[in-house]
This record gives structure tokens, C-alpha cells and sequence, in this order.
């Protein structure tokens, strides 16, 4: 899962990017409303963490023009404490849920991971990701089918949530690599091959009946029926 961070405030952004890091979740943090916008808009997150107040472009207003493009990327919303109002501008605005600052890290990755679930098609709990005969345990990075499992590395193992929860559905070389290599990154396509090579092999080693399918110009599906 990747996520986008609006926080204005730095020690607190960079220590929130490093928390969901240790928690397998990659961040990406913006300290003003003009770039949250922006990179919001892009469409690479999976959930989106909006303070309110920020310089530039307060988060209200860019959750305003969230929603007005159509985007359905859950929201949460960071708000001060005991400001009601302000819960209930962003609720109306079309943010999914909020928390209230300060807030306790146990709870904020809670509601993150709730969120995630919602916009994902496959069937999730906290620990494990299911679709068709594969079980991907996301705190031991374990992919498996039936009896037979494996460990995967930490880019194979992000490759492989990703097709997991969009399963049925292409994911461009380009999505693939912006939501796990980053939106700044310089890894080209070659990189999304070679880990969908060894995924390949990995299905391939536990049996599954699942197979990646390559769109031709396109990208790359998870076919529960092993289509090819």
C-alpha cells in the first residue's frame, strides 16, 4: 500500500513516513496544500492524510478538489482537538474519517489500514491478503497455495500485493513502478520485468493456478484461472 502524507509540520511528516515504513506501508510526504493537490491528483495512492491546516492551500480546499475531480481515494483528516466544526466540514467535504491530534500511532495505522481495505478488491485482513488459491501473509512476506509456501524479498513481495489486490485487472509498467519504486524514482521498465519474472517462477514453485498475464503495450494482470 502506498499512501500520501499533507502535514506541515516536518519532524512530524518525517516521523510518520518512517513509522509506516517499519509497517510495510510506503509514504510520501508533502508540507503544503499547492503539492498535496498535485500529487494527490496523480492517482498512485491507495489513501490519502490530509492536515487541515497547512500553508498554501488549507487541507478543506484541496480535499474539496479531491472530490470535485471525481477521485473516490479514501481520506483521512487530521484535525485539532475538540474542533468540531472542523470534523464536520471535512465529513461533508467528502473525507472518509478523521483523528484527532495528538493522536496514538497504533490507532493511526488502524484507520490507515481500514481505509486501504476499502478501496481494494481483494479480501483483507489485518496480516493476510487472499485471491483465488494464494495467501500472502504480510507480516512474514510468505506467499503461498495449499501446503506450499515461500518467502518473498521486499520488492516481490510489494509487486505482488499490488497485482493481489487488483487482481483481474492490468496495472501499467508504469503504475507498478511509481506505487513501489516511488513517483521520483529512475527504475525503468526493465526492473518490473525481472520481478515479474521471478514471481512467475515463485507461482510456479507453489502450484498455484494463478498466473501473471502480460498485456502486450499495457501492463500486467493476476489471472485467478492461471490465463495466459
Amino acid at each position: 500500500m502506498r499512501i500520501m502524507i499533507a502535514e506541515d509540520e516536518e519532524k512530524l511528516a518525517d516521523a510518520l513516513v518512517q513509522i509506516f515504513a517499519k509497517n510495510k506501508i510506503t509514504a510520501d510526504a508533502f508540507g503544503n496544500g499547492i503539492d498535496a493537490l498535485d500529487n494527490a491528483l496523480t492517482g498512485i495512492y491507495d489513501v490519502i492524510v490530509l492536515d487541515i491546516m497547512m500553508p498554501g492551500m488549507n487541507g478543506i480546499e484541496v480535499l474539496r478538489k479531491i472530490r470535485a475531480e471525481g477521485m473516490d481515494t479514501p481520506v483521512l483528516m487530521f484535525t485539532a482537538k475538540d474542533e468540531i466544526s472542523d470534523k464536520v466540514k471535512g465529513l461533508d467535504s467528502g473525507a472518509d474519517d478523521y483523528l484527532t491530534k495528538p493522536f496514538a500511532t497504533e490507532e493511526l495505522l488502524a484507520r490507515v489500514r481500514a481505509l486501504g481495505r476499502r478501496s481494494s478488491a481483494a479480501i483483507v485482513n489485518l496480516d493476510v491478503i487472499t485471491c483465488g488459491d494464494l495467501s500472502l501473509d504480510t507480516a512474514a512476506y510468505e506467499l503461498s497455495c495449499g501446503k506450499n509456501s515461500l518467502k518473498l524479498g521486499l520488492k516481490e513481495f510489494s509487486v505482488m500485493e499490488l497485482l493481489m489486490k487488483n487482481s483481474g485487472r492490468v496495472l501499467s509498467k508504469e503504475t507498478l513502478i511509481t506505487k513501489i519504486w516511488g513517483y521520483d524514482s529512475d527504475a525503468e521498465y526493465n526492473n518490473v520485468e525481472v520481478y515479474i519474472s521471478f514471481l512467475r517462477k515463485k507461482l510456479d514453485f507453489i502450484k498455484s493456478n494463478a498466473a501473471i498475464k502480460t498485456v502486450r503495450g499495457v501492463g500486467y494482470s493476476l489471472e485467478e484461472d492461471g490465463a495466459v
